[in-house]
Order: structure tokens, then sequence, then C-alpha cells
């Protein structure tokens, strides 16, 4: 019989009740691992052959039931006996699947479960308001979720079946979920394995104050939600029902985030300055203060990419991995053998060589002879890229910050763009558009150059309207007139007033946008937009040509402000308005 779960009050935590607040003293020695263990490659041989599950509801603090499946290690059809370190994923359904944002691809997070196979148990939880969990889902991370987490882990953490070590993951939504898993300093969390999230929930979902952007996560009809498995008992498609009507009282996480366009903005339906409440880095003390290894994952070609390495900034010895991927993807990766090499380290005490790696696994596209490969690094940016000035000019992009004669480039702004097959979701692509904006492109390059990091836009430009949303993309155009995005940056022109960012930036421009920032355009006017351009590693081959194209929208817009919409901007560059971007070049 499972214990009661104890009623917490989780508020606020007192100081040394985390993971890391345990006595000091010499650490236990390791024990050697079981087979070969190198970056991407772990795979000892496996413990168990089966593999037995249980659902069941959970009550949690304020009576609201929350939907478990346990998987655990099983010998003859039963459920081994011992003691076994758990991981476990705060998700959308409990339910063992692919896909809840946590990608498609064999051996991703969704694989996750076939660790049981190495002596864990492995939990799925669909948290409140999703699901065949009860409840109803309050904005998208809020504190509710948070101290869910905190009870689940403690639970998790004191069954008969566990070792008291607990790990959590996840990607996308629920890579979130495991970042506010480490806010609330669990004592049984001792390790989490988090891809593709956002650090600060308005830089990543309106990135440069623009609705531009895919998450808006989970809306449900009842229809939709009595489709999932229900949890077993023979009342199982009575208590997803009434889980599904429940469901129903949350306000769509679109119109949440309509309704704050300002980093400050006061949430009416969530009663909240949801920014805050929402984001994980608004929790960057709790975090410190728990000291839970953390590893991060992301991808090039995802839209949260920059924020896991500014994450990593923020959280001391947190490891990352970045791919040639998009959204919770992970190609041609052993992301699990990564994954059950950390948490082997952090909940078993193996020596999996993991420890003496360096933090920072990238792969640069493009390099190798166009195969591209896998890199390391101790520090991020990368000591070696060095961030090189390209002027606007009329002749093209210029190395340098000197300008020729004035450009002054004035183009029509297409609200009807669409990029044929560019993805669709979280897995949504930038394309480029000929005759769409105005695009300066350079030289062909006389060697192959790698771009690795964060690059930075310093524009100059002037629209008819109160305000105008600016796109940029740098782009790497092929000698038979191919155009690729390699990467981008964006910005409302009416939040341009810089700000310093109360937690570490990898040296890029930062904008506080509270409503008070707001600066309105004047018809006619030149007004200097200062912002980043996402992180990168890409490789242009030889002959190969850099390229910046500027457009005023993008076919991922979502909600556009009227008052953002201009007919035409004019992009200017001269002497007194030098428009350029700096790009991240590698020195060899």
């Amino acid at each position: 019989m499972r214990p009661a779960l104890l009623a917490l009050s989780l508020a606020m935590v007192p100081a040394g009740a985390g993971a890391g607040a345990q006595a000091e003293g010499p650490a236990p020695a390791m024990a050697p691992a079981s087979t070969a263990s190198a970056f991407g490659q772990y795979a000892p041989p496996r413990q168990f052959t089966e593999q037995v599950t249980e659902t069941f509801y959970l009550p949690m603090r304020d009576g609201t039931r929350l939907a478990v499946l346990v998987a655990r290690p099983a010998v003859g059809g039963k459920a081994a006996q011992g003691r076994f370190p758990v991981i476990w994923h705060h998700s959308l359904s409990s339910t063992q699947q692919d896909g809840d944002g946590v990608g498609p691809r064999k051996g991703g997070f969704g694989s996750m479960p076939g660790l049981t196979a190495h002596g864990y148990v492995v939990v799925q939880v669909a948290r409140r308001g999703n699901g065949q969990s009860f409840g109803t889902m309050r904005g998208y991370h809020d504190r509710n979720e948070a101290h869910d987490a905190y009870e689940l882990i403690e639970w998790l953490g004191t069954q008969p079946w566990s070792s008291g070590k607990v790990g959590q993951y996840g990607c996308s939504n629920t890579g979130d979920a495991a970042m506010h898993g480490m806010t609330v300093n669990a004592p049984h969390l001792a390790a989490v394995f988090a891809g593709c999230f956002s650090w600060n929930k308005y830089d990543a979902m309106r990135r440069g104050g623009i609705f531009a952007q895919w998450g808006t996560g989970p809306t449900r009809t009842v229809e939709q939600d009595m489709a999932v498995p229900p949890v077993a008992g023979g009342e199982g498609k009575i208590m997803l029902r009434k889980a599904a009507e429940e469901h129903q009282r949350g306000v769509r996480l679109f119109d949440v985030w309509n309704a704050l366009p300002y980093r400050d903005s006061f949430s009416p339906q969530l009663q909240s300055t949801f920014w805050f409440e929402g984001s994980a880095s608004s929790y960057k003390p709790q975090i410190l203060q728990g000291k839970v290894p953390l590893y991060i994952v992301g991808g090039w070609r995802d839209e949260l990419r920059d924020q896991g390495l500014i994450a990593r900034m923020n959280v001391p010895g947190a490891r990352i991995v970045i791919g040639d991927w998009l959204h919770c993807e992970n190609e041609d990766f052993a992301l699990v053998q990564e994954a059950h090499r950390f948490f082997d380290r952090h909940l078993k005490g193996i020596d999996t060589g993991i420890d003496r790696d360096p933090p920072i696994h990238y792969f640069v596209v493009g390099a190798n002879g166009t195969k591209g490969e896998w890199r390391s690094a101790v520090q991020w940016p990368l000591p070696q890229s060095k961030l090189v000035p390209f002027t606007f000019t009329p002749a093209g992009l210029k190395e340098g910050t000197a300008t020729d004669r004035g450009l002054t480039r004035s183009f029509a702004v297409d609200y009807a763009v669409t990029c044929k097959d560019s993805g669709f979701g979280p897995f949504m692509q930038p394309c480029h558009l000929p005759g769409v904006g105005a695009s300066i492109a350079g030289k062909p390059l006389q060697a192959p150059t790698e771009m690795t990091g964060h690059g930075l836009a310093d524009v100059w430009i002037s629209a008819p309207t109160p305000d105008a949303n600016l796109f940029l993309y740098v782009e790497d155009v092929a000698p038979d007139g191919k155009v690729r995005v390699v990467t981008e940056g964006r910005l409302k022109a009416s939040l341009r007033k810089l700000g310093q960012a109360p937690w570490a930036m990898p040296g890029i421009p930062w904008h506080r946008a509270f409503a008070e920032d707001a600066q309105p355009l004047k018809p006619g006017e030149p007004v200097r937009l200062q912002f980043d351009i996402m992180p990168t590693s890409w490789t242009y081959a030889k002959g190969h040509r850099m390229q910046i194209t500027v457009t005023g929208s993008d076919w991922r817009e979502r909600a556009r402000d009227p008052q953002s919409q201009p007919a035409q901007i004019t992009l200017i560059s001269d002497r007194d308005h030098p428009s350029s971007v700096s790009l991240p070049l590698v020195s060899k």
C-alpha cells in the first residue's frame, strides 16, 4: 500500500533544504563503469529484460489528483526486488509514448522508459490540467506545477522501491518542467537532464518583443483529452471524463501570451506578472542553492537554442550538448546513452568518465569537408571566436566599421509571406524569399570560414508607423545562387531601449521591455536597433557568400499588432547611422 503523501507548504523553501545542503564531507569512492564510456557512447550490459507498469492517481496537497505511471524492472513478470534510482518526466500525459514535445527520433527523450533495463524506475506524471490528471492549467509552468514537482520528487524518493536518488528529464514544455523542478530544492532531487526549454519565458516566447513563436502550449477539447489511455481501474473512463472537463476551465495560453506584450505585463486571467512567475531565471538563487547537476540539450535549428546556452552560463557546473537538430530531435546521436551516462554518475555513483569531459559539446555544421564534426569546449563564448563587424554599404557587406557613400534602401513589407516546406509548430524554420525585404551580400569567400557563437545586429531604420517589427536573417549564398538561412534575430522597434540583464549573458544586447520602456517611432525619423543574433556553429564553404536579409514580417508571426504594420521600412547606413552586423568568426 502506498504511503500517504504529506501536505507540504512550499511558498518558501528554507535555506539549506535543497539537495546541495547535505552535510559536507569527503565524497564516497565511485564504482568503475562496466563498459567503455565516452561522449555519446555508453552501453553497459542490460540488467533486466522485463518491465512491469502500474498506473494510479496520486493526490497533491490541495487534493488535485495527478495521473502516474510507474515502470519498474521485472523478473519473471514481477517487479524486481530491491531499491532502484528513479528518473521521472513531468509530462502532458502519464502514458509512455514518443511525442509530447519530446521528439520522434528513436533513441531520443521518448526512449527514456527503456532505462528500466539498466536498473532504473522510470515514472511519467501528467501535469495538473493535462492528460489523465485532474486540475486546471494556470498559464504554463506556474508555481502550482513547481510545488507539485516538490511533492512528487519527495514521494518518489521515499517509496520502498526507491534508492532515494531521483533524477528528472524532459524536453520542450517538459524541459521547462524539469528546470522548475530545480527551483524548489527538493532534497531527493539528484540530477536533471533537460532540453529545448526557456531560461526566461519572455525572451523565449516574445523574442525581441515580437509574438512570432509557436510555443502557446497544449489546448485540447474534451474529445481530444478522452483519446488518451485512462488510468487503470473500473472507473478509468469516468475519471478521465471528469478530468477532461476540469481542464476546460483553463485559459487558452495563446490568449494569455497575447495579453502580455511587455515583460512586466500583468495577466488579468492569471492574476500575475506571469513572465516572471513562469521563468526559471526568476528562481536562479534557489537553483544555485540546490546545486543539482544539470545536463542541457539543444539544437542549432531550435528557436530556444540561446536559452540553453544562457542557462548554462548561470548554473555553475552545467553541461550542454548542441547538435544540428530541430526542436527536441537528435538525429544520429545516441542521446539516451548520454543521459544514461549522466544518470549513472549522479544517481548510482558510477565513474562513467563524464566528470572528466569538457562541459560543452557542439556540432560544427559544414566542417570537415562539409560532413560536419563534433567539438568540445570548456567555456562559452569560445575564446577563439571573435566578433567581426560587417557594415552595410551600397557595394554590399564590407568587413570593418567604415562606410562608403550612404545606403538608403526602402522595401515593401509583405504580410502574406509563407515558407513552403519549412516545418510546423516547434519545427518551423525561417526561409529566404527572393525579393522580400532588403538583402546585402558580401564577396565570395576565399577559404572556408567558421562562424560559431552569438552575433550582434546594429541597424538603423525608419518607418511611417508608431512601431515596426524587424527580422534579420544571416544567410549562406552558394555559387549557384541557392540561399540558406543560417541564423536570425528580431526586435520590435518600440522596445529598442537597452538594459542590463539580471542574469549572466554572453555579451549580447538585452532589452528590459517594460511598458515604460516603449519608445514609439516618429515618421521618417531614423532609430537605432541593437539586438542579438541567435547562436549557431556553421562553416561557409569556399566560394560561398555571407548575406544579410532584413524584412518587416515573418511567416511565424501571430496576432500582429496593427501599430506594427508599416507598408514599408527604410534601411539606413551612412556615416551618421552606420548599420552593421558583427558575426562570431573563429580564428584559425
